[in-house]
């Protein structure tokens, strides 16, 4: 597994469009909401700008570092029959994968110490009074997403379609999973529901991490939504990833 992530890490370096994806893309986003968040009225509900561009920042670098380049990154080495050669071999299908993912997950929880690191010092954001709940929505994100990649390439024909597979858990992520718009200003029963999309429990574990408002119960639903997620996303992947090109 060592080995399978150091020559990924080697072909992310070489890969430009994926790179840029990965690592730019996620740093410029959350500026381009500054202006936005200033205009809501986040007060209202306890938020300040850096409680929401925080997460939101890190929700941007968990669809676009991790989700979105790994599915393209499982559909290229699978096309290239790269995972076919590799089961030929002593590791196991969890353990390729794994492999596969680790310069990514490594790459997304880089940048988000990096984007905690420069939130707090631009946008005055107090250290936070539940770390370990921050902790833990990123680690669990970073679970949830590469499952979520693995579950995506398996329906994505190209490298150049992931493009458009990937489309719809992005966008639907950045709407309702409070990423742009903070799930306290929607109506009650549309935030009910979107509580209970893919990223959102993320968002709310790391924003509590913050805050420090969270109730028992908050947190425990917030990680029960989150763990439901990850095992039927690693259950797709047992159950329908494919090894083999898909023609």
């Amino acid at each position: 597994m060592a080995a399978l992530a150091r020559a990924e890490l080697t072909l992310l370096g070489r890969s430009k469009s994926t790179l840029l994806a990965a690592v730019l893309v996620p740093l410029v986003l959350p500026l381009s909401l500054a202006s936005v968040v200033e205009d809501m009225e986040v007060q209202d509900v306890g938020l300040t700008t850096g409680l929401v561009l925080l997460p939101a920042a890190i929700g941007f670098s968990l669809l676009f570092g991790v989700y979105s380049a790994l599915a393209a990154i499982y559909t290229a080495r699978r096309e290239e029959l790269v995972l076919k050669r590799l089961r030929t071999g002593e590791l196991r299908d969890a353990e390729i994968l794994t492999g596969a993912a680790l310069p990514v997950l490594a790459t997304g929880l880089a940048q988000s110490l990096v984007l905690v690191t420069g939130s707090t010092i631009l946008l005055d954001i107090p250290a936070p009074e539940a770390p370990h709940l921050a902790v833990l929505g990123l680690l669990t994100g970073l679970a949830m997403c590469a499952a979520l990649a693995a579950v995506t390439a398996a329906v994505t024909r190209t490298v150049e379609s992931a493009q458009v597979t990937t489309m719809p858990m992005v966008l639907v992520s950045m709407i309702g999973s409070g990423v742009t718009v903070p799930l306290e200003l929607l109506p009650d029963r549309l935030a009910s529901f979107c509580e209970l999309l893919p990223l959102s429990p993320v968002i709310v574990l790391i924003r509590g991490g913050w805050t420090g408002d969270l109730s028992a119960y908050e947190c425990l639903r917030a990680i029960a939504i989150a763990l439901a997620w990850t095992v039927l996303a690693v259950f797709a992947v047992r159950r329908w990833f494919r090894w083999e090109p898909r023609r």
